[in-house]
């Protein structure tokens, strides 16, 4: 059970003073103050969240991460690359997730100050109803008051001229005590009847204040379970994400565990491979060494050659020039 209460700590000795309700309804403001600040921080979280995911999508699609990689160690990196994707995934599903938080909060917010303005009209009518009657009664105390000195001096004026003024006067002094007396009893009537009103209005004020006050305990214990349990989620929340993206990073962890040095070795070797045999040792050769050590090179066997036979030894025509041989050369006789 809890010991405080707002029906029993709110109260002032002063009818017209609204100090306790105010504290009240300042710290109902500053609790809804703070719900809406919890709501705007998990929309900023939201947005940051989305944010950091699409980064982290670009990331994996677009930057090249060990794209030359071959065989089991290129799956892992695949696998990386997928899970890293993945996790951008799910911090942009966080930051819906946040955002469907933030509009419970409003509206949880919204409902709160709508039921609480019906309690507060009502409130602010019933002040403004008992303040006015007590400024009615304090005045017709104040009227109240007057008229008993006005009956007082009244009196003092018949005594104290009983027989030194005429009978006129005498009967004068009498009429206006009477009318003293009078309205006196006017305005005790009316003050009465003031305090009699006041005092049922103070009544159902009372009572109003007390159910105001129980209301509005209810509703700030209401409030606090509501923001203890939304700020409970959010963590939960964050705390599920981390489990998550640790269960993808454990898939890149499987998928490295799958990855063999040897195999990678391996595979390079019989996709790339140039050849098996190295290049001779390069020796040194004097030249000197190599001509004496020649051998002599054997001409090959000639290739038989057909020539045409001598040619004929020129005869001149009838009527054409002589040809005359000398050593072999012809020679044109004219």
């Amino acid at each position: 059970m809890r010991e405080a209460r707002f029906r029993d700590n709110f109260w002032s000795t002063d009818l017209t003073s609204t100090a306790g309700y105010d504290s009240i309804i300042q710290h109902l403001n500053d609790g809804r103050k703070n719900c809406k600040e919890f709501e705007d921080f998990l929309k900023e979280r939201a947005i940051i969240e989305e944010k950091y995911g699409k980064e982290l999508i670009n990331l994996s699609k677009k930057k090249p991460c060990g794209q030359t990689e071959l065989n089991t160690l290129k799956r892992s990196l695949d696998v990386f690359k997928q899970q890293i994707d993945n996790v951008g995934q799910g911090h942009i599903q966080l930051a819906q997730t946040l955002r469907e938080e933030a509009k419970k909060m409003e509206d949880f917010r919204e409902k709160q100050k709508l039921h609480r303005k019906k309690v507060e009209l009502i409130m602010e009518a019933i002040h403004k109803n008992r303040n006015l009657q007590y400024k009615k009664t304090m005045e017709a105390k104040r009227l109240y008051e007057q008229r008993c000195r006005d009956k007082d001096e009244a009196e003092q004026a018949v005594h104290r001229n009983a027989n030194l003024v005429t009978q006129k006067q005498q009967e004068k002094l009498f009429l206006k005590l009477a009318q003293t007396k009078s309205a006196l009893e006017d305005s005790d009537r009316s003050y009465q009847q003031s305090v009699t009103t006041l005092e049922k209005i103070r009544e159902e004020w009372q009572k109003e204040h007390i159910k105001a006050c129980e209301f509005f305990e209810a509703q700030e214990c209401e409030r606090i379970n509501y923001f203890r349990n939304a700020l409970w989620l959010h963590v939960n929340q964050l705390s599920q994400d981390c489990v998550q993206n640790d269960e993808k990073y454990e898939e890149i962890r499987k998928s490295l565990e799958n990855c063999s040095i040897e195999k990678d070795v391996d595979f390079f070797v019989n996709l790339r491979k140039t050849g098996s045999l190295a290049p001779a040792p390069v020796v040194y050769e004097n030249y000197y060494n190599a001509q004496r050590n020649a051998t002599p090179v054997r001409s090959p066997v000639p290739v038989p050659i057909s020539r045409r036979g001598p040619l004929p030894t020129p005869t001149s025509a009838p009527g054409e020039p002589d040809y005359a041989t000398v050593d072999g050369y012809s020679l044109i006789h004219h």
